[in-house]
């Protein structure tokens, strides 16, 4: 018997086999019966604590209904100074309704200097988690493809409540096709270094903006 014979024999007794019932190559059921939330909460309390998370990582929240939203998204991108804002194919017409900023549209012709340039992004969500403050895109036609929201510098993402808020992570899972690509977003782009220093804009945008639509 070689050297790697006796690791490979090791390795085997160490680590369970599967069952005949788990098929081929399966392994060992793993153990799921950790917290799937940490708190019972209203509808309304689940949004405070998404709202009070957001701004926890400095993002900033605002929050309108179905009337309110043009307006609201006209004075953001104007405060701003945005000329220019990206618009995924699927956003709802009426949001930009009132905004007179140049509509840009992701074509995959366009390259990342492309995007770089636009002024302002504005998309809606698949689903917010409150637990962590955080949201979470899936490419759907109101979000566009990952690299519009983490190339232009200033992103506004609607999310319904509290249709589109669940508690925690685990509930988000149950909500979410682990087969489309996931984008989770805790407030704006930052990281430190060793020393702690915090720098905003190195893989995102800098400025997130939340707004969360809903009944007033």
């Amino acid at each position: 018997m070689t050297s790697r014979d006796r690791i490979l024999a090791r390795i085997r007794r160490a680590v369970p086999q599967p069952g005949p019932d788990t098929g081929p190559g399966a392994g060992p059921g793993i153990p799921r019966d950790y917290l799937r939330v940490h708190a019972s909460r209203t509808p309304h309390e689940r949004v405070d604590l998404l709202a009070s998370n957001l701004t926890e990582y400095r993002a900033k929240v605002h929050r309108t209904d179905e009337d309110g939203l043009p307006l609201l998204l006209m004075r953001l991108l104007a405060d701003r100074g945005s000329r220019t804002v990206l618009v995924p194919p699927g956003l709802p017409p009426y949001w930009l309704s009132a905004a007179d900023q140049t509509r840009v549209h992701d074509r995959r012709a366009a390259t990342a200097q492309d995007l770089d340039r636009v002024d302002s992004v504005v998309t809606g969500c698949a689903l917010a988690v409150a637990e962590t403050g955080t949201i979470v895109l899936d490419g759907a036609p109101d979000q566009g493809r990952r690299r519009i929201t983490l190339i232009p510098d200033h992103h506004v993402c609607v999310i319904r409540v509290p249709d589109q808020v669940v508690d925690s992570v685990p509930q988000a899972l149950d909500r979410l096709d682990p087969a489309r690509t996931l984008t989770w977003i805790s407030g704006p782009s930052a990281t430190s270094d060793i020393e702690l220093d915090r720098v905003e804009g190195v893989h995102g945008p800098r400025t997130l903006e939340v707004v969360l639509l809903g009944a007033q």
